[in-house]
């Protein structure tokens, strides 16, 4: 992983650009899933270990849109680029990545090159298909899975696609582990918003009804509540939640078994992706990703 911070800290650097490079040393690298995946399959090699950079690259990218679009002071943590530099310069930051990572991935093999940057044009779809769902309370089930693969997991597809790829291996059984996965990771995302405190998530808990995301758990309970209870629920959507909103949402979470129903489809998608491919090591980064404290 300190390998791949050293690419990524020489592709900005390459720019020369001190102000870019500045901002771009302000940003939590995270747990990078992608990579892990992407060595897991194709070994580690220079090939791989770049292919990783690139995809790291794309992803900080989309991250710092995200935080700009959502109005996020945080991420993981720590203070997001927009609340330290403006969101403009977070902007242009993440154009810059994005501009940089298709500059590097134009240098792989070309049916690499397509893979990933067709999942990148997916991505912003999905970026855009998650505002146009924020607008008002979501409670399609079907519009929202879409979402998050285009927004989450086709990525995660693609950086398992590209790496089986590298190596001459069946690349569609590995990019439906990898959809699958991706799948999992947001719903269990999803969950830990709702589970999680502050201090675990690096963010406020119970953040993503507030910021205008119906997530899958929201959309749960909605099917099982009363036509009055339906109304309190969209009620709070988008609002700045009380401690009797919240502990009322929760008895209502506890009361309908919303959390154990959610945990369940995030373990089918993730036993998805662990049937799609025989490798020990790739089942073995689902169990962690699913079995995160609740």
């Amino acid at each position: 992983m300190d390998k791949i911070d050293e690419i990524l800290y020489g592709f900005i650097s390459s720019l020369g650009y001190k102000p870019a490079l500045d901002m771009f040393e302000k940003i939590s690298s995270g747990k990078k899933l992608r990579s892990k995946l992407i060595l897991k399959i194709a070994g580690q090699n220079e090939q791989s270990v770049r292919l990783c950079a690139v995809v790291e690259l794309i992803h900080l990218a989309s991250l710092l849109h995200d935080d700009v679009i959502d109005d996020s002071l945080l991420r993981r943590g720590k203070p997001s680029i927009n609340s330290l530099f403006g969101t403009k310069n977070a902007i242009m930051l993440g154009d810059i990545l994005y501009s940089k990572g298709f500059n590097e991935i134009v240098k792989f093999d070309m049916k690499i090159a397509d893979i990933i940057s067709e999942a990148v044009c997916k991505l912003s779809i999905g970026e855009l298909m998650d505002m146009e769902l924020g607008a008002s309370f979501n409670d399609d089930q079907e519009k929202y899975l879409k979402m998050i693969y285009l927004k989450t997991a086709v990525l995660i597809e693609a950086s398992a696609k590209a790496a089986a790829s590298l190596v001459n291996l069946d690349e569609e059984k590995y990019a439906k582990y990898g959809k699958n996965l991706g799948l999992a990771f947001q719903i269990v995302d999803d969950i830990l918003d709702i589970t999680g405190t502050a201090d675990s998530l690096g963010k406020p808990a119970m953040n993503d009804f507030k910021e205008g995301k119906t997530t899958l758990p929201y959309m749960f309970l909605y099917e099982k509540l009363n036509k009055e209870d339906k109304e309190t629920l969209k009620s709070m959507f988008k609002k700045e939640l009380n401690k009797e909103q919240i502990a009322w949402i929760k008895a209502k979470f506890d009361e309908y078994d919303i959390i154990k129903n959610s945990i369940s489809l995030a373990k089918d998608y993730g036993n998805k992706a662990i049937n799609s491919v025989c490798n020990d090591d790739l089942k073995q980064i689902v169990s962690n990703m699913i079995d995160r404290d609740f």
